[in-house]
């Protein structure tokens, strides 16, 4: 008896539809251009903009990744 491996849920089929990844890339990027609409100040637009790819970097690479090398 062989026994094949148990498919994988996705990280992203266990959060609800408000936390999928087209989700926080829109509310980063509303977040990004809000901030220059309102403010127009480019180095406070800088500061959001970093602040939103390292939010992006955490939560669309580092987590996913670390989710799928658990499953391993």
């Amino acid at each position: 008896m062989v026994l094949e491996p148990k498919p994988t849920a996705s990280l992203w089929d266990q959060k609800p539809w408000w936390c999928q990844p087209w989700t926080i890339v829109l509310s980063g990027l509303i977040t990004i251009t809000g901030s220059w609409w309102l403010l127009q100040t480019i180095w406070i637009t800088a500061l959001v903009s970093t602040a939103i790819a390292a939010w992006w970097l955490l939560f669309l690479v580092l987590v996913p990744k670390a989710y799928r090398e658990s499953q391993s």
